[in-house]
């Protein structure tokens, strides 16, 4: 069985987001940035090349692969913002239906901008994240 490929690395956080070519996109994701630091009560690390995480945890998935994964993060993708460990919120439909103009798939949160949702709505539901623990956001 592989290993997880996206792993918690020593990278520069601030010298990838400062790297990001979209000044808005770069904008939104210093406020995503300081927003999950907040809520997790972590200190952020890259995972993998392009990936901020926020805490972590073990997890074990249906197929039997284990492995470390953040408890959530997110990506300034070119398409949009990716916000990580969204799966199992399901019953958060309430928050989700709040939120505003957003997409969402395999556990994942897609955002174009910022301006595009209601913060105290994505403040809400990474804090269930946290509050869960990533418990819903194994990758496979």
């Amino acid at each position: 069985m592989s290993e997880n490929k996206t792993t918690a690395n020593d990278q520069d956080v601030e010298l990838f987001l400062n790297a990001v070519e979209d000044e808005q996109k770069r904008k939104d994701s210093f406020t995503i940035l300081a927003l999950m630091k907040q809520v997790s009560g972590n200190e952020p690390k890259m995972w993998g090349s392009s990936i901020v995480g926020f805490g972590s945890y073990r997890y074990k998935g249906k197929s039997g692969r284990e492995g470390d994964w953040m408890v959530t993060g997110f990506s300034p993708r070119k398409a949009n913002l990716t916000i990580y460990g969204i799966a199992g919120l399901e019953e958060r439909d309430d928050l989700l239906q709040k939120l505003g103009k957003h997409t969402t798939g395999k556990g994942c949160l897609y955002i174009k901008r910022l301006s595009d949702v209601d913060l105290p709505t994505l403040k809400q539901l990474i804090e269930e994240v946290v509050k869960q623990g990533g418990q819903n956001a194994k990758p496979e």
